[in-house]
């Protein structure tokens, strides 16, 4: 799978072959960094001022390589399409194993980060329903009207959470239906080999 790289990103990265490869490989440092840390202008001031260009040209690169490695790790692309998603930007072939090595080296430390940003979402824990039917009321005699009460608990960090949900069979049906389809969805082919680049 290979990366699909804007044009602005392409231009964040036209600033890498015009600086030495060591310069690329602290680059690389300070992309890592603002992925646990957090952008730090101080940094891209005092690059920009060891090699006599603005601040902004700086922090457009970090940002540029920091997606690049970031995309590339999320995906989990091997290095033939790594090189091949590379190849695409024009850089030497020095850089371009450079970048390389900088992907392998930091691939699993940028995942781990990733799935450390990642939501925290909630779980299932269990559930409790009850069926209402409405036989009648003042001003209709005969009437049906069913409604089924749901009460959803729910874990999340170790906090505990009730919903209360309502809603007639038929909608409920119809959740049910989707809920199945989107289950079958995921025995698919296609949805099995997204879910191994996932993990």
């Amino acid at each position: 799978m290979l990366l699909d790289l804007s044009e602005e990103h392409k231009e964040h990265l036209a600033f890498l072959p015009q600086v030495d490869t060591a310069v690329v490989a602290e680059f690389g440092r300070i992309a890592v960094e603002f992925l646990r840390r957090g952008s730090n202008p101080k940094i891209y001031e005092g690059a920009a001022r060891k090699l006599n260009v603005s601040s902004d040209t700086i922090q457009h690169g970090v940002e540029g390589l920091t997606y690049l490695l970031t995309e590339s790790s999320k995906l989990m692309i091997s290095e033939l399409d790594f090189q091949d998603s590379v190849f695409v930007l024009g850089f030497s072939e020095e850089l371009n194993k450079l970048l390389l090595q900088l992907y392998l080296d930091n691939r699993k430390e940028i995942r781990t980060i990733l799935n450390e940003l990642a939501p925290r979402l909630p779980s299932y824990h269990s559930l409790e329903w009850r069926l209402d039917v409405q036989l009648a009321s003042r001003s209709l005699r005969q009437q049906i009207k069913p409604a089924v009460t749901i009460k959803l608990h729910l874990d999340q960090n170790g906090d505990h959470s009730t919903h209360f949900l309502q809603t007639d069979p038929a909608t409920l049906l119809h959740l049910v239906q989707q809920l199945e389809q989107a289950l079958e969805e995921m025995k698919t082919n296609h949805c099995r080999r997204v879910v191994r680049s996932i993990k």
